[in-house]
Parts: structure tokens; C-alpha cells; sequence
């Protein structure tokens, strides 16, 4: 039986970029088991759109998150301080395209997040976008960090579906197959998806589905949840409980 996205209707990039760049955006997360994210596929069925790029329509994501020494980007997160950033090199493993992403707090909840082509051979380090890094940093009022001040510290990957709801304009992301990486440390989740809603402000169809079936939003970050679960030494207060529900079944698949 063909997987259910591929029955769907599509939708290409340009598109969607169009209708729901979002790139300032109001970001909802859901951690579900896999067939509670399979059964909200089948109900937003008649609603949605989904992402198809030559012919491709579930993605690998590569992301490489990067921080200082002393983790300064993920402790200003796990103690919620207002001026706070992520930085990552994103690579879509499909079409082999990469770019640098940082992401920072917009105004009333929302993320912002600024990003600009970077050099697939070079994936490995931010040097060659030193000047856009500084320059995004420095505007948010983050310029005691610099990007000479970065270094890789995890490693994430996943398969991902995008979905485009036409009426609002919103998006919804499902991801699967996640893996974690820190050092000689692995993580993985086979068994759950996190599906991510990014609207404009108002709740999506998908929000409203999921509180139906009485999911709630929860705190999860695929960079700070991630490295709290590999690093047991971390304040993880944020991510306390979604740890303990998600991640605390798969401790026998982490690798010393």
C-alpha cells in the first residue's frame, strides 16, 4: 500500500515559500507516538497539501548544531533567557543543498529565524558565513558571542514530511526516524514523530486535532533536548518531562 502523503495533493517549493514562508512565525510542538501522527495525516487529508520536490516528498535533514565551549547558546536557553540563539548548518541530504540558520526569540512568542546559502563542502564549520552570523547576533543584541566563538557540538538527523494548509497559510512538519549524535554518543527514537505547527499567530487545524485527541504543545528543542538526553550533566529543567515520557524508553539505545 503507497504511503499516505503520496496520495495527496502537491505542492513544490516555490509555492509554498509563497504561501507560508513564515520565516517570523509562532512555532508549536507535539511529541506523539507513530500512529497518532499517521491517524492526523488521514484527518487533515482533505485539507493539506504536501511538499514535493522531484518527485521526493518525505526528506532527510542533516543538522549540525554548533555552541561555545561553555554551551552558552544551549544554558540561555534551558534557563528561558530572553536573548537567546540557535546556530546550525542545515543540509537537505536530497538535494544536497546547505545553509546557515540561526534562530532567535521574536516578539510575543514567536521565532525568527534568518538563514543564507552556505558551502556543502564545508558543512562542517560556519567560517564561511562569519559575517552574516556576527551580523544577526549583533542586531539581537548577542554580540559578546561571536562566530569565532562556535564549534560543532551535535548532530542531529530525521526523515521529514511538510505540509502546506492553504486556507491559513500555516504549516505543519512531521518528523520521524530521529538520531542524535554528541561525541560517541547516539540517540535514537524510531517510535514516536514530533510534529511541529507553524502558523502566524491563531492555532492551526492541526493544533486543534491534536488537542481534540488531548495532545498538548510541549518544550522540546531538537538541539537542547537532544543534547540533554545524551548529556545527563546538563540542567534539562525545560525539557524535564518530555524527557522522562520520550526519551527515557530508549536509554538502552545510547552508545557510551
Amino acid at each position: 500500500m503507497r504511503p499516505l502523503e503520496e496520495l495527496l495533493p502537491g505542492v513544490g517549493l516555490a509555492e509554498l515559500e509563497e504561501r507560508a514562508a513564515l520565516l517570523c512565525r509562532v512555532d508549536r510542538k507535539y511529541v506523539v507516538p507513530l500512529p497518532v501522527a499517521g491517524r492526523l495525516l488521514e484527518e487533515l487529508a482533505a485539507d493539506v497539501q504536501v511538499l514535493e520536490i522531484d518527485g521526493v516528498r518525505r526528506f532527510t535533514y542533516e543538522s549540525l548544531y554548533f555552541d561555545t565551549p561553555g554551551l552558552s547558546s544551549y544554558l540561555s536557553t534551558a534557563y528561558r533567557h530572553r536573548r537567546r540563539f540557535k546556530t546550525r548548518i542545515r543540509t537537505y541530504a536530497d538535494s544536497g543543498s546547505t545553509w546557515l540558520e540561526v534562530k532567535v526569540p521574536g516578539p510575543r512568542g514567536s521565532t525568527v529565524k534568518y538563514r543564507a546559502p552556505h558551502d556543502s563542502g564545508q558543512r562542517h564549520t560556519v567560517a564561511p558565513g562569519r559575517e552574516f552570523l556576527d551580523d544577526v547576533l549583533t542586531r539581537h543584541g548577542l554580540g559578546a558571542t561571536t562566530s569565532a566563538d562556535l564549534t560543532p557540538t551535535l548532530r542531529s538527523a530525521y526523515r521529514r514530511i511538510t505540509l502546506l494548509l492553504p486556507g491559513t497559510g500555516s504549516r505543519v512538519t512531521v518528523d520521524t526516524d530521529l538520531r542524535w549524535t554528541a561525541g560517541d554518543r547516539q540517540l535514537r527514537l524510531p517510535d514516536v514523530a514530533i510534529v511541529e505547527t507553524k502558523t502566524g499567530s491563531a492555532p492551526s487545524l492541526a493544533d486543534r486535532r491534536l488537542w481534540l485527541c488531548g495532545h498538548r504543545p510541549v518544550a522540546i528543542s531538537k538541539y537542547a533536548t537532544g543534547l540533554a538526553a545524551l548529556r545527563g550533566d546538563l540542567p534539562a529543567a525545560p525539557w524535564r518531562r518530555v524527557l522522562r515520557r520520550h526519551f527515557t524508553a530508549s536509554k538502552e539505545q545510547l552508545d557510551a
